[in-house]
């Protein structure tokens, strides 16, 4: 039984929904984006093994390239402002808010060099994605265990400093697009205390305009990206993680709202508060 006509009719039928129905349209676009993720981490993995031998932050670079290049395929821009405020040679946190799975697009366009991310540890599971994660340097925790975490997170510190390190840390500790930023988690600012290192907030604006999953939304756009002015904890103790905390969420809320083009809500204000040195 020749199958081709059969094949044939599907895809069409398929190109058909996709132009009629808006919930087909976005469901194909995420089956393409993770279909993306999956080709392009096998790929990436076999040059990433065949370049460095294995796990290495230099392996990013590679990562970086192939994942940049699925804006054209999905129409999508970024502005960048303040950009040259990663590039400084030492070890820094990076704090950013966390929209959605495509933030990973965001990720990759502004990543410095010898910067790595922290994840939940089941990522490290999913197949070609997580052993890409892995031989990038990717530095996976625990969730459900805090003693393991903070175990992980001492090594970090310990090796953010050591090497060289840039680390990537989403403190909402996972996806929000309700059109506002989630309460931080501390983790990131005891690791900047810790390691004595600064803070370098970074946002992107709202997704909303062209991505929604309730509404079957997934269009292009544009993101705006503005990277903040690097805070520094030299001097600062445990004892100043909740108004150092506060301090990133309230610039970082304010900046979100101002970028997004969003009426600012809630009392939010911006402005750094000065953090005294003890």
């Amino acid at each position: 039984m020749d199958l081709w006509p059969w094949l044939s009719a599907a895809l069409l039928l398929l190109l058909l929904l996709v132009q009629l129905s808006r919930s087909a349209k976005f469901y194909a676009k995420i089956s393409l984006y993770c279909a993306l993720c999956l080709g392009v981490s096998t790929v990436a993995s076999v040059i990433c093994l065949l370049r460095h031998g294995g796990r290495t932050v230099e392996n990013m670079r590679i990562i970086s390239w192939f994942v940049r290049s699925f804006k054209y395929l999905y129409g999508l821009r970024f502005e960048v402002h303040g950009l040259e405020k990663l590039e400084a040679d030492q070890p820094c946190v990076i704090i950013s808010n966390h929209q959605s799975i495509l933030d990973m697009m965001g990720l990759m366009e502004t990543l410095p060099k010898r910067c790595v991310q922290i994840a939940k540890r089941e990522l490290l599971f999913l197949g070609p994605v997580g052993l890409i994660m892995y031989l990038g340097g990717v530095f996976f925790i625990n969730r459900q265990h805090s003693s393991t975490a903070v175990t992980v997170m001492a090594e970090v510190g310990d090796r953010m400093v050591r090497e060289n390190l840039k680390v990537w840390i989403y403190p909402e500790g996972t996806r929000n697009s309700n059109g506002d930023l989630l309460p931080f988690k501390k983790g990131a600012f005891y690791l900047a205390i810790q390691a004595q290192v600064p803070i370098i907030p970074v946002v992107y604006s709202s997704f909303s305009s062209f991505y929604n999953p309730e509404t079957k939304l997934f269009t292009s756009g544009t993101i705006k990206v503005e990277v903040l002015d690097a805070i520094p904890t030299s001097g600062l103790t445990v004892a100043d993680v909740p108004r150092l905390m506060d301090t990133c969420h309230r610039d970082m809320r304010s900046t979100f709202f101002r970028v997004s083009k969003m009426p600012q809500e809630n009392g939010a204000s911006g402005g750094l508060q000065a953090l005294p040195a003890q």
